[in-house]
């Protein structure tokens, strides 16, 4: 059990204690209460230090969670509420809490039918309860899409990376004419252009397996699973997208785009590390330290005219020929004049 949970449970059973006008509490006493209530929910032997019950304590008293608990000790023995109708549970919000919690709800039930959020139904239905906000419509629109092929696998997926499991991938990439089964260690989910791709140990080297093109999973429960401890920030810090080299350093990109899309490049950088290195009234030079991937390509293709690519010279020279193509598709595609 997680050390947070282990914390509600504690905090949970101390303030049934507080609360109690029939029973005067030591502090062993509220030891032993968080003990025992840690035994029956992991069901084993679940000791609860001195030290942790006085943090707990004292955490409850302080603003930290928002409980500032009006515990006292008096006969300087026994704890309590030195307010008999106070409970962590009755906590009072003002009005902007009250605008922030229904926005955090609209936002939630935007997940409502997507199947790893399933179980938070019932979660989102006590929130609409408890703040009225049942007809309050989402000002907030997320761009997802539940028809996206694959969605139904993001279950088994998520589970099999929290339980450490194994799995037998049956896969089928644009480019294969037939199936191919991939025995993997998942490690991290990642939603890149509202798709969704499983990042995995593939025979000692990680791999990215897009979701919509997996026709299969099954568990592998003799397999002894593998842990990168990927760490998802870390790991996709030095690319565009999800496609990550092991071995390929990042590069500075040096890229031109006009005066009138520099805005939209300046207000949603392309990366990180992205930087100004010049401006003028035909527009902006823009720089970023990334590995060169499809995706990076794909982005800045997706400018057009608008962006031209300085350095480097051998991705300059790539897009140059993509951009020559594609003329040259306009040039000889013949299209029937509509009537």
């Amino acid at each position: 059990m997680s050390s947070n949970k282990n914390a509600l449970i504690r905090y949970k059973t101390l303030d049934k204690c507080l609360k109690n006008k029939y029973r005067k509490y030591t502090l062993e006493d509220l030891i032993d209460e968080c003990s025992e209530a840690l035994f029956e929910f992991e069901g084993k032997e679940s000791y609860v230090s001195k030290r942790t019950v006085q943090l707990d304590l004292q955490n409850m008293r302080s603003e930290k969670f928002g409980y500032e608990a009006p515990i006292e000790v008096y006969d300087r023995k026994y704890y309590r509420y030195s307010d008999p109708d106070y409970s962590i549970h009755n906590i009072s919000v003002n009005e902007s809490d009250l605008k922030a919690m229904n926005n955090a709800v609209q936002i939630l039930k935007q997940f409502k039918d997507f199947s790893m959020f399933k179980e938070m139904n019932g979660v989102i239905q006590k929130l609409e309860d408890s703040i009225h906000a049942k007809n309050q419509k989402s000002i907030i629109h997320l761009d997802k899409n539940e028809q996206l092929k694959g969605l139904e696998h993001i279950d088994i997926l998520y589970e099999s990376i929290l339980n450490k499991k194994v799995l037998k991938i049956l896969y089928k990439s644009f480019t294969a004419r037939e199936s191919t089964v991939f025995t993997v260690h998942p490690q991290l989910l990642k939603e890149y252009n509202n798709r969704w791709f499983l990042i995995c140990l593939y025979k000692g080297s990680m791999y990215n397996l897009a979701l919509d093109r997996m026709e299969k999973i099954e568990t592998d429960e003799k397999a002894e699973y593998i842990d990168k401890d990927l760490d998802g920030d870390e790991y996709f810090k030095d690319i565009v997208g999800v496609t990550v080299s092991e071995t390929m350093k990042p590069k500075n990109v040096v890229f031109f785009v006009d005066s009138s899309n520099a805005p939209y490049v300046k207000t949603k950088p392309f990366h990180k590390s992205q930087e100004i290195v010049s401006e003028t009234e035909e527009g902006t030079v823009f720089k970023i330290c990334v590995q060169i991937n499809y995706e990076l390509e794909r982005l800045l293709l997706g400018f057009g005219d608008s962006l031209i690519v300085h350095k480097p010279r051998k991705l300059r020279l790539k897009l140059q020929d993509k951009f020559k193509a594609g003329n040259k598709n306009y040039e000889t595609l013949i299209v029937p004049e509509e009537d």
